[in-house]
């Protein structure tokens, strides 16, 4: 009867100091979570994370800059002349080697960031039908790094090409940056 007794008791003790330790984890847990959650980033911020751009207003041959989280992002419909001249252009040619069609999902839409990659200057050629520089695309006046067609540098200080964003069609129309 003892044993009985000693078995049911070590069984009961068992149970309750199991019981505790996860009610404890629980309370743990949940005081926790406020502390955690702050670390999220707010609402307004992620607003600024993803930008949608209707591209249909914008004929060949016309550019428009949009903004993605602060910075300057150009949207370019390119001409078939375009589109054949950069992807004619040897890599060899090329400061930073980049084939235009790793460039963009679509070759008629170009779409990156507009900041050079030298100081963080805005290179001039996004007005309709002007692109500025030696090659058809920008031109960064600053310190005159000239970019293609593409967005690749070749010409000047810039070390890279123009940043091509994280960018995906939502229709045929429309993308979504970010």
């Amino acid at each position: 009867m003892t044993d009985t007794v000693d078995t049911d008791d070590k069984t009961r003790r068992d149970f309750l100091l199991l019981s505790t330790v996860a009610v404890g984890a629980v309370g743990s847990a949940l005081a926790a979570w406020p502390f955690i959650d702050v670390m999220n980033p707010a609402a307004d911020t992620m607003a600024l994370s993803t930008t949608e751009v209707d591209l249909e207003p914008i004929e060949e041959g016309m550019s428009i800059t949009v903004v993605w989280r602060g910075k300057p992002v150009f949207i370019r419909h390119r001409t078939a002349a375009e589109i054949k001249e950069a992807g004619a252009v040897p890599l060899d040619d090329l400061i930073d080697p980049e084939a235009d069609k790793d460039r963009v999902q679509k070759p008629q839409w170009l779409i990156m960031v507009g900041i050079c990659t030298h100081l963080g200057c805005i290179p001039l050629g996004q007005k309709a039908n002007d692109p500025k520089g030696e090659y058809g695309g920008w031109f960064c006046p600053c310190h005159g790094s000239h970019y293609d067609s593409s967005g690749r540098i070749r010409k000047g200080p810039a070390p890279e090409n123009l940043w091509i964003p994280a960018y995906t069609f939502l229709t045929d129309t429309t993308i979504r940056i970010g």
